[in-house]
Formats: structure tokens, C-alpha cells, sequence
């Protein structure tokens, strides 16, 4: 027997969570379909940062890059409003505090970076100075006297990736979304009416014939796109990053860095998160990535993350570290989100890439419009899926 629904989300995630929520809350009826458990993957696995700056791995490899990744600016700001309201409109926490973010300069060249990376963020409309070392240390006692600058942004901050995904999936069953985990989707296929789908799960084999289909798959949006016969090109990466013991609370923001990997804040139980992209080993099977085996911890990385942090927060020094993983994320090749109706996929729609977690509402909201014949708040035509020239 085929179920039919308006709408079928694949991914539980936040994004997931977040478009289940969305459509039901518009009257849809939602099916949302996990390989795994919810929130299992880059969603409850990252540090929750919300960082609305451009960050080190958009700058470090020159200005055109950065001013292409500035493209994406627009998405940024709408979730930096959108996280704000989120808790409110949702009707439980998902543990958003915005006290601030800094991006810190240790060397001239370093500043030279800020300096460009400011002027431009305000072009696009961010809400981002420049301080001196003192004015930063007024804001932040914390930070070393080797810090000569700082980038700050009021609107940044955290959420609780324990909770986020989960609350936003709990608020779209009250809607009346369906949800169904350890289902993995087997076939794609295109109708007059919409898709049809085939997935596999614990009780044996689901049939669903949906309106629209929307992949919130992470770093198996490329795999799930082959299903349906679309190519949409993204890069799996593999990211550490370690938790302290806990301590009185000593860090009111996110701390980044011009010069080197370094996302590091605080929680609410004390405990330090340091993390901001230092590299983890992938699973390797027949010569690909393995996305289906945990990534393995470089040495390497967690020591060169931990410097990092101490250079510029002395006080981490002391910090025991309680334990580091691993998890996946993904990019595409111009380091820009992909988001938008699938090209020759009528009816399809997909959103991932760039800083996925702080965007997951704004990559929402888009999707929602598109999907209702609306005209999206934020210009979607830079994301679009089809501008590597690939389609179906």
C-alpha cells in the first residue's frame, strides 16, 4: 500500500526538524524519513555555534574568496534574526544565547585580514567593528594580551545541539508530522503527481507518494540525489573537536580566529567547547569516502586545536579535557550553500553546505517558499543547485 503525504523530508536533523515544523505549521501533511537516529549526525555533533562572520576557512585563502563566500551573507542575517525568535515560536528552548562573537587578530597581517573582512561584512549589512586589543579586553577579560585586534559581532553566539534538532522534530509532530527512524530511502522516481518513493526500515519496506520531496541529507545529499538521478556536488569533511572538564564561567562569547582554525565557547554546565575545523580522518572504502564509519581522530589535530585556544584564552590551559570526536560535514567546490528545487527535479528540493547548523532556519524558511510558489526573503539565484553546469 502507497501513503501519501504533501510533503516528504528526508534527514532528521535540524533542517530536517526545522522543514517538517515549517510545512506542518502551514497546514501540509509531513512524512520525515531517518537512516539513522535523530540528530545522530552533523547536527548534534557540532559545537552550535552560531557565527554570522565570515570564518577563518572563508578567509584563509585570500580575498576572492572571501568575497565569494560573502555571498552568502544574506542567508546569515536572516538567521541571525531567525534564531532569535526560534525558542519563541517553537514553544520549548533550543538553547540559544547571543552574547556576542569575536574573531581574533594576533599579528598585523592578521589585522590586515580583519580589516578587509570587516569592511566587506558591512557592505553586506552584518552588524560587525573592529577593536583594539584593550577595547576587546574590556569586552572579554579573558582574552591574552597577544591579542592586537578584534572583529565583534553582538548578533553571535550558540545553541544547544543536544536539543535544537529534537525540539524542532518534537513541534513538528504536535503539528501532526509523521516521523520514522532507521528508514533509509531506496527510490526516487518522478510521476505527473509528484514522487514516488520507496524506503526501508524496521518494518520491512515503505511506499509514499509525496507532493514535494525535500533532502536535508547532509553529507548524503549526494547520494540521495543519484537516487532520483540528479547530480548534486558536494565535499564530505571529516572535523575534531574536544570538551573540557567543567569550570565557573569565564567565556561570555564565541571566540574565533583570523589566523588559524579556533571556534571556543562555554556552555551553560561549564564545560569548554573547542573545535573550529581542524581535520578528522574519513572512512575509506574501494578508494571513497566511507560516510557509513565513524572518522578517526588525528593527533595531530587535537593538539594543534588545543594551542590555538590557549594562545588566545590562557585559561583553557588549566582546563582538562574530558574528551574529542569526530564528526562529518559537507561543502561544495565554490564553498557556497546549495539551495533550491533540484535541477530536472521537478518538485524536489534540496539545502546543505556552507555553515549548515547556523543556517538551518534560514535554509527552512527558503525551501517552505519555493515549495509554495513563493518568492523566497533571500535571493536564492548564487545557491542555486544547477550552477556547476550539472543536471539531471
Amino acid at each position: 500500500m502507497t501513503v501519501r503525504y504533501d510533503a516528504l523530508v528526508i534527514g532528521g536533523g535540524l533542517l530536517g526538524g526545522a522543514l517538517s515544523w515549517m510545512l506542518a505549521g502551514e497546514g501540509a501533511s509531513v512524512l520525515l524519513l531517518e537512516k539513522d537516529q535523530l540528530n545522530q549526525h552533523a547536527s548534534g555533533q557540532n559545537a552550535g555555534s552560531l557565527h554570522f562572520q565570515l570564518e577563518y576557512r572563508m578567509v584563509e585563502n585570500g580575498w576572492e574568496s572571501a568575497r565569494t563566500a560573502a555571498a552568502a551573507m544574506p542567508l546569515h542575517l536572516h538567521a541571525a534574526e531567525a534564531w532569535t525568535r526560534l525558542g519563541d515560536a517553537l514553544g520549548e528552548s533550543v538553547g540559544v544565547v547571543q552574547r556576542g562573537g569575536f574573531m581574533l587578530a594576533e599579528t598585523a597581517e592578521q589585522v590586515a585580514v580583519l580589516e578587509r573582512k570587516v569592511g566587506l561584512e558591512q557592505e553586506w549589512g552584518l552588524d560587525v567593528s573592529l577593536l583594539d586589543g584593550d577595547e576587546a579586553r574590556r569586552i572579554a577579560p579573558y582574552l591574552s594580551d597577544s591579542v592586537v585586534a578584534a572583529a565583534y559581532c553582538p548578533l553571535e553566539g550558540k545553541a544547544e545541539t543536544r536539543i535544537a534538532g529534537p525540539a524542532l522534530v518534537r513541534g513538528a509532530v504536535r503539528r501532526g508530522a509523521h516521523v520514522r527512524t532507521h528508514t533509509r530511502v531506496t527510490a526516487l522516481e518522478r510521476d505527473a503527481g509528484g514522487w514516488r518513493v520507496t524506503a526501508h526500515g524496521p518494518e520491512g519496506e515503505l511506499r509514499v507518494h509525496a507532493t514535494t520531496v525535500m533532502i536535508a541529507a547532509g553529507v548524503w545529499t549526494t547520494e540521495v540525489g543519484e537516487i532520483a538521478g540528479a547530480q548534486l556536488p558536494t565535499i564530505p569533511l571529516a572535523l575534531m573537536m574536544s570538551v573540557t572538564a567543567p569550570t565557573a564561567p569565564f567565556i561570555d562569547h564565541l571566540v574565533q580566529h583570523a589566523g588559524t582554525k579556533l571556534s571556543l565557547k562555554q556552555t551553560k554546565e561549564g564545560t569548554v567547547l573547542i573545535g573550529g575545523g581542524w581535520p578528522a580522518a574519513l572512512g575509506r572504502r574501494a578508494g571513497a569516502p566511507d560516510l557509513e564509519v565513524r572518522p578517526r581522530l588525528l593527533p595531530e589535530s587535537i593538539v594543534g586545536n588545543a594551542r590555538a585556544a590557549i594562545g588566545v584564552v590562557p585559561g583553557t590551559a588549566r582546563l582538562p579535557v574530558v574528551r574529542s570526536w569526530a564528526g562529518t560535514t559537507t561543502i561544495t567546490p565554490d564553498q557556497l550553500p546549495l539551495v533550491g528545487e533540484v535541477p530536472g527535479c521537478p518538485g524536489m528540493f534540496v539545502a546543505t553546505g556552507g555553515s549548515a547548523f547556523t543556517l538551518g532556519p534560514s535554509f527552512a524558511s527558503a525551501l517552505c517558499d519555493l515549495a509554495a510558489g513563493r518568492t523566497p526573503q533571500v535571493d536564492l539565484r548564487p545557491y542555486a543547485p544547477d550552477r556547476f553546469g550539472v543536471m539531471a
